[in-house]
């Protein structure tokens, strides 16, 4: 997917980029079989100023993604009307930060954490949908459950609302390697639903590299930045931990 030029976008750039993005990403969702409807973007906007997230909700663009609690949090207190999504590792003691901020987390990557959001959620009276990170690839370097303990965990939520998987590729995967990660989680999830008798709508699968092959695999948010916004090495405004 080509990555769109430099500086700061306008509301007119998102809403076009986005347009034709996602007209893109559900044309390969019908075209296997998959419902385009509901397959939705989430704009990543980290490591961007607030100026840009506001630029997206002017663009009606109002599903906001950010992996860092410190820059999202002013973001969140700017922009109260957005859904905002928290999509990178979430360590367990800023887990009350991050459900007074984000509507979402899609990096939910043990069963221990899932029980501390889950207590935390009655506490703050809040009721957050949370996606389980699967470690589909089994690569050392990412987060997420491994496939196979996730089969075998209790997956209970009495709170926060569990609602599906989320998953990334391997950097620099080709098309048939990610299909291949992506096409897992979601026999995965199928699996899961029928163990558990539960129901997970969600999967959170694909990036601007990769967004062609989440969405045919049946993605239903995929996580998308630099299309919509311009490459980031060039924009970056946050170096906090």
């Amino acid at each position: 997917m080509e990555i769109v030029g430099h500086g700061l976008p306008n509301p007119h750039q998102i809403r076009d980029r986005h347009a034709a993005v996602l007209e893109r990403l559900r044309a390969a969702a019908e075209a296997n079989g998959h419902d385009p409807a509901r397959l939705r973007i989430v704009a990543v906007t980290k490591t961007w100023p607030v100026e840009v997230a506001r630029a997206a909700v002017d663009a009606e663009l109002t599903m906001l993604g950010e992996s860092r609690i410190q820059e999202a949090e002013p973001k969140v207190a700017a922009l109260p009307g957005a859904e905002w999504h928290f999509i990178g590792r979430l360590q367990s003691n800023k887990a009350r930060r991050a459900l007074r901020a984000f509507a979402v987390i899609h990096s939910v990557d043990s069963i221990e954490l899932l029980a501390r959001l889950d207590s935390l959620a009655a506490e703050e009276n809040v009721r957050p949908r949370l996606l389980m990170q699967v470690n589909v690839s089994g690569e050392s370097a990412k987060t997420g459950m491994r496939p196979e303990a996730l089969r075998g965990a209790r997956l209970q939520a009495d709170n926060a609302r569990l609602v599906g998987l989320m998953t990334i590729a391997p950097m620099g995967a080709s098309l048939d390697e990610a299909r291949s990660i992506f096409r897992r989680l979601r026999e995965l999830r199928d699996r899961l639903e029928q163990a558990n008798a539960m129901s997970l709508p969600e999967l959170s699968m694909g990036m601007t590299a990769d967004a062609e092959a989440a969405a045919a695999e049946g993605a239903t948010l995929v996580r998308i930045g630099s299309a919509l916004f311009g490459p980031r090495s060039e924009t970056l405004v946050f170096s906090g931990p």
